[in-house]
């Protein structure tokens, strides 16, 4: 039998159990280890405000448009980080008692087709709780970076950091996403590193990582064009990662940009846009917006940069910042008992957590 997190309606979170399907020639079957919780997105459905629970998507025509919700409660599946021992094993592509990155949903237990589900093999060397990451999250940002190298190279990128080697950047939102930008973004040699954010908690997360930091409510634009100039009236960040999914904070981030500069666009935004005022630093001072989704790679790249190039660079990441990650970055390891709780309370900000990871044996992993 397997457990599964299930959104009944906003608010109500519960776990179900469902009946594992027979397994396939071809297949897999892995028992989850550690599954990573999204506070952003997952939240999304439990306060109700996922776009896809009010209209419906056409793929075709990539719109919303008024119909039925591309989505209905109950909502079960989310979740995208998660890292599960292959149990048994019809299949020569995976191995009995390998761990292995995938994206199946908060469960204790999985049926894989390698047919149709991706899956990345998780090296010896790396701590499994951060193999969260590798299949989803960490492409994520990397993907960012990838679009920021495409901006300045176009097909000619070859390395990950080639948008931000020698460059002063700002990223706005210590939240996992930036987090993990801002140590990309340092591994590909960037001249500066600053995080911008409203917690101080955060913060020092982001400077025990090696970025540099300000507080966002102390005018952080200011501070850094008074101390990043290029040349006359050519003062700020090179290149703005937006990480946060608030319009305040991508406003912020227009302003941190020098003249021309691009602010590649990370977040997830559910609410209007009132705070971008785009009649302001964005048409004066000539800016550019990139949306970088995890869906798309940039035009012309997706041959050479694919999702497993992307995973990989994420597993290289984790081995150079991997202490500090595990140490700074995973606060929360929990039972799956205690998920629905837990969201219900991160929804309703009655808790407070950066990376909340469900695990089954929480006493073996310190918790």
């Amino acid at each position: 039998m397997n457990r599964v997190l299930s959104i009944e309606a906003p608010g109500h979170v519960t776990l179900v159990e469902e009946k594992l399907s027979d397994l396939p020639e071809g297949g897999f079957v892995v028992a989850t280890t550690h599954s990573g919780v999204s506070a952003g997105t997952e939240l999304t459905y439990v306060k109700g405000t996922n776009p896809y629970l009010g209209a419906t998507w056409d793929p075709a025509l990539g719109l919303f448009m008024d119909g039925a919700p591309s989505i209905a409660y109950p909502v079960r599946g989310i979740g995208y980080m998660q890292v599960g021992l292959v149990v048994e094993t019809r299949t020569r592509a995976v191995r009995e008692g390998s761990l292995v990155a995938m994206c199946y949903g908060h469960r204790t237990a999985y049926v894989a087709d390698p047919m149709r589900d991706r899956f990345v093999e998780l090296p010896g060397d790396l701590d499994p709780v951060l193999g969260i990451y590798v299949a989803h999250m960490g492409p994520i940002c990397a993907n960012g970076l990838l679009h920021a190298a495409h901006d300045l190279h176009g097909p000619a990128v070859r390395h990950l950091g080639d948008g931000v080697r020698g460059r002063r950047v700002a990223v706005v939102g210590a939240g996992v996403v930036g987090l993990l930008t801002a140590c990309f973004a340092i591994s590909g040699g960037a001249a500066e590193v600053v995080v911008v954010d409203e917690t101080p908690a955060r913060l020092a997360v982001a400077r025990a990582l090696g970025a540099n930091t300000l507080a966002a409510d102390d005018d952080p634009a200011v501070a850094l064009k008074r101390r990043w100039r290029h040349g006359v009236n050519d003062r700020g960040a090179d290149l703005v990662f937006q990480c946060r999914g608030q319009t305040r904070a991508l406003a912020l981030g227009l302003k941190l940009l020098r003249p021309q500069g691009t602010l590649v666009d990370l977040a997830f935004y559910t609410q209007g846009a009132h705070d971008v005022r785009l009649g302001e630093e964005f048409h004066h001072n000539g800016l550019t917006v990139r949306c970088a989704q995890i869906g798309r790679v940039p035009r012309g790249l997706a041959h050479a940069w694919d999702r497993e190039r992307l995973s990989h660079e994420t597993i290289s990441l984790l081995r150079e910042h991997g202490g500090p990650l595990r140490e700074h970055v995973v606060t929360d390891l929990v039972g799956f008992a205690e998920a629905p709780g837990l969201l219900a309370d991160l929804a309703g900000r009655r808790r407070q957590t950066l990376q909340a990871v469900l695990c089954d044996h929480v006493e073996d992993e310190g918790g």
